[in-house]
This record gives structure tokens, C-alpha cells and sequence, in this order.
């Protein structure tokens, strides 16, 4: 009897699990997971994203900031919740790196394992700045620089394992100088030693610094698109020295493993639509970025490649990221 009771209350509660169907989503409020502080690229475009939803459905999303381990706490935490899509995780390059160094398995990452990826919402690149002490006025200079100097030249970052990161690593890698990398907690930090002049270099968002290179006190010398950017025209690509160098930082709505498709679908629609109006655009200007809307199935492959392309990168240079096991 006991045995029969409790099953008969299981049952009754198992529908209470499952998945939401898209008919009545959204019902009540959502929560937006961003895995690094406030204030921050990723931080800006998920409150941007968030008001549209908001706007469009007239539930509250709530964004949470968890930050640590590079990305890899707050990503770890959405990988882990209900997939009823009313808990959302806006991530970047660096936080699937991040989840990707605690991977199971020996084959090729596949996010789709681990999250339900919904829409890319930008691609920014970064600019390649530089001390104004150093000697250097463009990305040959600074190869010629380096390549001069035994100890080689230094480089800051946002942390380890981080787009900015990525982006010197890969400069490193394909030009053959010597550079130490200095991680930071944050990009300010970094920034705040380059002015100082106790960095030589860095890989940088472009709105960060954009006004240090306009008043003389850092040198933009590439941007790391593959061509000139619309919102730093006097800036030549990092490939005009480098070809084939490419380093952008994409930001990204995702949902847990095995969200329902068509809350995945719906999810991506809406955004994508925000992302045709003014307002959006606007607001992605001020992160030096342009609309990319994709599929999800397409914002599926891109991480895949992106993963891959970093982590052969990052294997063979020996760099242990943060966010393993």
C-alpha cells in the first residue's frame, strides 16, 4: 500500500517536471545568466537583450550576474538547470573555452552535448593597442620590434583563457616573436598598466580604449577582423601583416541541454527581429559590433568551429585554462 501510495504521487508530480511547451511560453518571469560581472561586453548585451524580450513579452528577465573561473561557474550552473527555457545564459568565446577545458571525452567539443545554443548576438573584433613609449607605429613595426628584442615583448589580458588572451596567443603563434602574457581580472586593470607602460601590448574591446588611441595616450596598431571595420576606418587589419589572422569575440544566448526546439526557435525569433531595429543596432555600435543573426543550428557550428580552432591553439602551447575538472 505504501509502495502504491508513493508511486501514485510520483506520477502525479512527473508532469510537473517536464519541459514547457512553446504555447504558453513565456508565463512567468525569466532568468538571464551572465558568467562574469556586471558591467562588463557580455553584461551590456545581455541587459540590451533582456529588455527586448521583456518589451516583446511582458515578463520580467531578470539577468544574474555569476562570475568565476573565466566564465566556466556561471556557464556550469545554466548547463545545469531546468530546460524549460525560463533560465537563459548569455555567454562568449571565453566562457566556452572555459567549459570546454572540463569536457568529458577525447573527441572534438560539441556544445550541443552541454547547452542548447539559440542566437549569436555579436562578433566584435579587437583592437591591437600599444604603449605609446613603445617604438612602433603598425602591426610590421611591431613584429620588426619584437622580433629584435631577446626577451621579447609583453601583453596583457582580461584573464587566462580569454578572448583577449586567444587573440595575443594566436599573434604570437603565427608571427614567431616572443611575448609573456600577463593575465589581469579584468580588462581595466590591464588597460591601467598599458597606459603605464608596465605592458607593452594588448588585444582589447574596442569601445574600451577607443578614446585613449583618439587622445594620443595608446596606438591602435590592427584591428583583428580580416577587413577594416566601419567603426575604426583609420585602423588596418592585424592580416594586412599577418595573413589570414582572425580573432573576434562573439557573445551569445544559449539555454540548457535539451530545451524543447521550438522554445529554442521562439527564443531565436524574437531576437533576431530586435536585432533589425535602430535601437538595437545603436546599442551594438557602442560595443564596436553589427547585428549577426543566425540560426541556432548555424550559432551551433560556429561555436564548434571556434572551440576547435582555440582549442588546438591553445594545446599546442601548453596553456592550462581555468574551468577544468
Amino acid at each position: 500500500m505504501l509502495f502504491r501510495t508513493a508511486t501514485l504521487v510520483a506520477l502525479s508530480l512527473w508532469p510537473c517536471a517536464l519541459p514547457a511547451s512553446a504555447g504558453n511560453y513565456p508565463d512567468h518571469a525569466i532568468k538571464m545568466i551572465v558568467p562574469f560581472a556586471a558591467g562588463g561586453g557580455t553584461d551590456v548585451l545581455a541587459r540590451i537583450i533582456a529588455q527586448n524580450l521583456n518589451s516583446k513579452w511582458g515578463q520580467p528577465v531578470v539577468v544574474e550576474n555569476q562570475p568565476g573561473a573565466s566564465g566556466a561557474l556561471g556557464t556550469r550552473y545554466a548547463m545545469k538547470a531546468v530546460p524549460d527555457g525560463y533560465t537563459l545564459l548569455m555567454a562568449s568565446t571565453g566562457a566556452l573555452m572555459a567549459v570546454s577545458a572540463g569536457a568529458d571525452g577525447d573527441g572534438p567539443f560539441d556544445v550541443n552535448k552541454y547547452l542548447s545554443p539559440i542566437v549569436v548576438a555579436a562578433a566584435p573584433p579587437y583592437l591591437l593597442v600599444a604603449s605609446p613609449t613603445l617604438p612602433v607605429n603598425s602591426t610590421a613595426d611591431l613584429i620588426k620590434y619584437a622580433k629584435q628584442k631577446p626577451d621579447g615583448l609583453t601583453f596583457g589580458s582580461s584573464g587566462v583563457g580569454a578572448a583577449s588572451h586567444l587573440s595575443g596567443l594566436l599573434f604570437a603563434s603565427e608571427t614567431g616573436i616572443k611575448m609573456l602574457h600577463i593575465p589581469y581580472k579584468g580588462t581595466g586593470p590591464a588597460v591601467t598598466d598599458l597606459l603605464g607602460g608596465r605592458i607593452d601590448m594588448m588585444f582589447a574591446p574596442g569601445p574600451v580604449v577607443q578614446q585613449l588611441v583618439a587622445s594620443g595616450q595608446l596606438k591602435a596598431l590592427g584591428v583583428t577582423d580580416t577587413k577594416r571595420s566601419k567603426f575604426y576606418p583609420d585602423v588596418p587589419p592585424v592580416a594586412d601583416a599577418v595573413p589570414g589572422y582572425e580573432s573576434v569575440g562573439w557573445f551569445g544566448l544559449l539555454a540548457p541541454p535539451h530545451t524543447p526546439p521550438e522554445i529554442v526557435k521562439q527564443l531565436n525569433e524574437v531576437i533576431v527581429a530586435a536585432m533589425q531595429t535602430q535601437e538595437f543596432r545603436d546599442h551594438l555600435a557602442t560595443l564596436g559590433a553589427e547585428p549577426k543573426p543566425q540560426t541556432p543550428e548555424e550559432f551551433g557550428r560556429y561555436i564548434n568551429a571556434d572551440v576547435a580552432k582555440w582549442s588546438k591553439l591553445v594545446k599546442d602551447n601548453d596553456v592550462q585554462l581555468p574551468g577544468g575538472k
